[in-house]
């Protein structure tokens, strides 16, 4: 019984992994030098986290970071320039580091699944995703001092990061993707509370 239940919960996870990698290709806007503003790539992931908590959830992101990074793998020629000790660093935090960590809303499954009331719900489904979003902000904004900022200034790739040093100009570029795709991720959370329901629901019959 134990193992039917693990292998509808691993089938909705490889579901929601390919839902994610879909979404994740309709942009919004693409940064000039990486990164991009989705169509809620990332609620698939929520979702799952929310649903079957930290162990599930962090497992399907883990996947799920993999899985973009391949889809990205055709615009990483110009990483060589990074060397090799940069771009293992930029592929951990801008990658597995950085989408892993959205499966952290399974800690949050006891207060957004148990309580009964819909107000609350979307409250800590809102606190979890914008929790989550942050982290991911900050391992982009990590790479980015560590490794971006000192490529970007090399080859002139802007102006911009001529005129501020590494911690202000990470912490800009980040922000002109990540603030919107977290607005967008947050803006899902009545829609989320709503399928996390009628999923429920659909259990208890």
């Amino acid at each position: 019984m134990q193992n039917q239940k693990n292998l509808k919960i691993l089938v909705e996870c490889a579901v929601m992994v390919a839902l994610a990698t879909v979404l994740s290709i309709f942009k919004i806007y693409e940064a000039p030098l990486g990164g991009s503003v989705t169509l809620f790539s990332m609620v698939p992931l929520i979702i799952i986290g929310l649903r079957h908590g930290p162990f599930w959830g962090l497992s399907t992101a883990f996947v799920y970071s993999f899985t973009h990074f391949l889809f990205d793998a055709s615009k990483l020629s110009g990483w060589g320039v990074a060397g090799a000790k940069n771009m293992l660093l930029c592929i951990f935090l801008d990658y597995i580091i950085a989408f892993t960590v959205l499966g952290l809303t399974g800690f949050f499954k006891p207060l957004a699944i148990k309580t009964k009331s819909r107000g609350k719900k979307i409250i800590f489904t809102s606190i979890a995703t914008l929790f989550v979003c942050i982290l991911r902000y900050i391992s982009h904004v990590v790479v980015g001092i560590i490794v971006w900022y000192a490529i970007t200034k090399a080859g002139n790739w802007n102006e911009y990061v001529h005129t501020v040093g590494a911690w202000m100009y990470s912490i800009v570029y980040n922000l002109q993707y990540m603030l919107p795709e977290s607005i967008i991720t947050l803006v899902a959370a009545p829609a989320v509370v709503t399928v996390l329901s009628v999923i429920n629901k659909q259990k208890e019959t």
